[in-house]
């Protein structure tokens, strides 16, 4: 018989501390098969074009890996790294450029993989950063839509789930560098009484 020690243990997520409580948002089944629908989607729109995906780091690299494997056909890879959350909860509403593409997207059909689209300021940045550099065609793909935070007037071609102003992570998304290694989708809570939504 195991002990109640062992039980709590047992319990507890990679990366979870003690004063944390991690609630499951969007379990990985939901998840897998909503990549799955996004993908024929996407197909659907260009059937026989290759598709440049271009992932915005770190939170969307299991989520483009699993569309890119749902996708089919010629895909192609880069990435982007913007940020504008500083180390805790709260977004800084600043857009900074970490790394850029390594090639060039002129006359590519290129998808724009977002782990989550909240206030829309990095996404409104990334499309005006590549409209520039004349892609083919120019379209998003997130996984999660944060409807209520949103600042600027930009939305995704393709949307997985449109979720509540709570901290998420899992699947790609993490609180500290933590948490990105879950396979579900979860609310992080800090402390029994803890903070879970994000501010303005």
């Amino acid at each position: 018989m195991p002990t109640k020690a062992t039980k709590r243990t047992a319990r507890v997520k990679p990366g979870q501390r003690e004063e944390e409580t991690l609630r499951v948002l969007i379990s990985h089944k939901r998840i897998r098969e909503r990549v799955r629908q996004m993908a024929q989607d996407i197909r659907r729109d260009f059937p026989n074009e290759p598709i440049h995906l271009v992932g915005v780091l770190k939170g969307s690299i299991l989520f483009l890996a699993d569309l890119a494997r749902e996708l089919g056909g010629e895909v192609s890879f880069d990435f982007i790294s913007v940020s504008s959350y500083g180390k805790g909860m709260d977004s800084t509403g600043e857009v900074k450029m970490n790394k850029d593409l390594d090639v060039s997207i002129e006359g590519r059909s290129v998808l724009v993989v977002e782990d989550i689209l909240d206030t829309g300021l990095t996404l409104k940045y990334l499309l005006r950063l590549f409209e520039e550099r004349k892609p083919k065609h120019l379209r998003v793909a997130v996984l999660l839509d944060k409807v209520e935070r949103r600042i600027a007037d930009v939305k995704a071609d393709y949307t997985g789930f449109v979720i509540p102003n709570e901290f998420v992570v899992g699947y790609g998304l993490d609180y500290d560098e933590r948490y990105r290694n879950l396979p579900d989708v979860c609310v992080v809570r800090l402390g029994p009484r803890g903070k879970t939504k994000i501010e303005a």
